[in-house]
């Protein structure tokens, strides 16, 4: 990732050995949940939640508040996950309380919500399988069920990627080439392993699960530097076969009864334009993926019936919104088979959340999906058992990618090991659930909960409204805290209930003032590093 990184930013610009923590007393306090956490402290700043074959905390939230009543849920540096306390509105006064006003306005309503996720990759698949069955089912009830934080999106890998533990495509038998792919069939990683943990996470959501399917790269024969990995590109007499080629994938899945939602162009085009590129990747111009998308994929999906499964365009960084969908919604077939516009989060950092805005407005009929995010990439750190910086990292991107008509947020892999793999190419990475296969335990991080906030009580189907700050008095705020580093952003969910995710990135405490016209007002005092929710009805 650090050579990707670094041609991107030249681009724009011209646990080995993890001893086990200390347990530490329960920091939630009086916790409202079906189970709570059982925190254990590695020295790294926060604390993770233990996990393992008999026990594993769990969240519990009521269908339906009186009118009036508001929860609010709060997970923090200091230990919080989820603690749940709950009061009454009361009556707005003349003048706020709170440092700082969050101001409902139910009048501007943006984007509808599509939802939240994680990928099942091989390697998050590998590494359930290294738990006991009990434990299993935990890990995957923790993410999935009603009484996790119910995701309901999941992502898939289409072939091998580089979180798989060997490189591999559906077809290498069929070299020197196999255009009927006569050869082609699904892996043991998809038959062993995904396809029996995507079919127990459907059977254990309450809500539906949209499957969202990606491909890293064409078999060998295919691409005209016959390999996986580095500078190459689809042969364009293979543009037909390619196309078949996710067909026949998205035929296999749902005969195993797993119907997928949408699947992508291609994950991160600009990787095979790259010379050196170290993991599977398959290179593509705007022109190319447009000329693909409308002559083949789309064509070949409706012919093969498939029509009702939506194509995500680009799946690549946000500073080349522009250049590409200006170039793939040039062409009128394009427009009609793709859906929406793939967007991963890895050089934000680089770009203004404004070019979100932009292309929203350029192509208002086409939604924008955050489709991969990461903490841990080359040269940092890869695993930090209890990292609060990673999950306000990720708590910050949802609301600013949100803020800006984004209608979804999916994390990459789903579980990882104690060195952040298995990775056939050593690209490790954290992940919001760490899994230690010798004590059949696995560790809830920070990240876990972070996204939580949203995933739990913002559904499918929820609308962005609108929501203001306002300073009353720097001078009330505690020393050294910023209203910068406070934000906000709020939801009507089909249930008719109003959910705000608040975060302050502060040290310091702040007190806050949150009003809505119909319901009145609430003065809280918000911790430092620390993420919210409020839900009422």
């Amino acid at each position: 990732m650090l050579l990707r990184i670094f041609t991107y930013v030249v681009v724009i610009c011209c646990f080995n050995g993890v001893v086990l923590g200390t347990p530490v007393a329960d920091a939630s306090g009086a916790a409202e949940s079906l189970r709570p956490c059982a925190p254990r402290d590695y020295g790294r700043g926060s604390v993770v939640c233990v996990c393992n074959a008999t026990y594993c905390d769990a969240l519990k939230t009521e269908d339906r508040l009186p009118a009036g009543q508001f929860a609010l849920y709060s997970t923090s540096k200091g230990g919080l996950r989820f603690q749940r306390n709950s009061g009454q509105f009361s009556t707005p006064g003349e003048y706020a309380t709170g440092a700082v006003t969050f101001t409902l306005d139910r009048s501007s309503v943006y984007q509808s919500v599509i939802g939240f996720g994680g990928a099942m990759t091989d390697a998050a698949a590998v590494n359930i399988a290294s738990l006991s069955e009990p434990a299993q089912e935990l890990l995957l009830r923790s993410y999935y069920s009603e009484d996790g934080v119910e995701y309901n999106v999941a992502r898939t890998n289409i072939g091998g990627c580089d979180f798989s533990t060997r490189p591999y495509s559906y077809d290498d038998e069929g070299a020197p080439s196999d255009p009927e792919l006569k050869h082609f069939q699904l892996a043991e990683e998809d038959t062993k392993y995904k396809i029996p943990y995507l079919k127990r996470m459907v059977a254990m959501s309450q809500r539906r699960l949209y499957l969202l399917g990606s491909a890293w790269s064409a078999p060998k024969w295919m691409k005209t530097n016959g390999d996986f990995i580095g500078l190459g590109k689809l042969k364009k007499e293979y543009y037909q076969a390619w196309a078949e080629y996710y067909a026949k994938f998205l035929a296999e899945y749902g005969a195993q009864g797993l119907n997928f939602w949408a699947i992508t162009a291609q994950n991160e085009p600009l990787d095979g334009n790259i010379p050196g590129f170290s993991f599977n990747c398959m290179g593509w111009t705007p022109d190319e993926q447009r000329d693909w998308v409308g002559n083949n994929l789309g064509p070949t999906l409706e012919a093969r019936g498939h029509s009702d499964v939506e194509i995500l365009v680009v799946d690549d960084q946000r500073p080349f919104l522009a250049s590409w969908t200006d170039t793939l919604f040039s062409d009128e077939k394009v427009v009609k088979y793709a859906s929406g516009i793939a967007v991963h989060w890895y050089i934000d950092f680089i770009s203004s959340p404004e070019i979100l805005n932009t292309t929203h407005f350029q192509y208002p009929n086409k939604y924008l999906m955050y489709t991969e995010a990461c903490n841990g990439e080359s040269p940092e750190e890869h695993v930090i058992l209890g990292s609060w910086e990673r999950a306000e990292k990720y708590a910050y991107s949802v609301i600013e990618t949100m803020s800006n008509w984004v209608t979804g947020w999916i994390d990459w892999n789903l579980a990882l090991d104690l060195t952040g793999g298995p990775n056939w190419a050593k690209n490790f990475v954290d992940s919001p659930v760490i899994v230690n296969a010798t004590a059949d335990e696995f560790y809830k991080q920070p990240m876990f909960y972070a996204l939580g906030h949203f995933s739990k009580f913002v559904p499918y189907g929820s609308k962005r409204i609108g929501i203001s700050m306002n300073v009353n008095n720097q001078d009330s705020l505690s020393m050294n805290a910023q209203s910068s580093d406070i934000y906000a952003i709020a939801f009507d969910t089909p249930e008719l209930a109003t959910a705000v995710v608040f975060l302050n990135k502060n040290d310091q405490s702040v007190e806050i003032t949150f009003r809505d016209a119909d319901r009145g007002e609430l003065t809280k005092e918000i911790p430092g590093k620390s993420i919210h929710t409020l839900i009422y009805w």
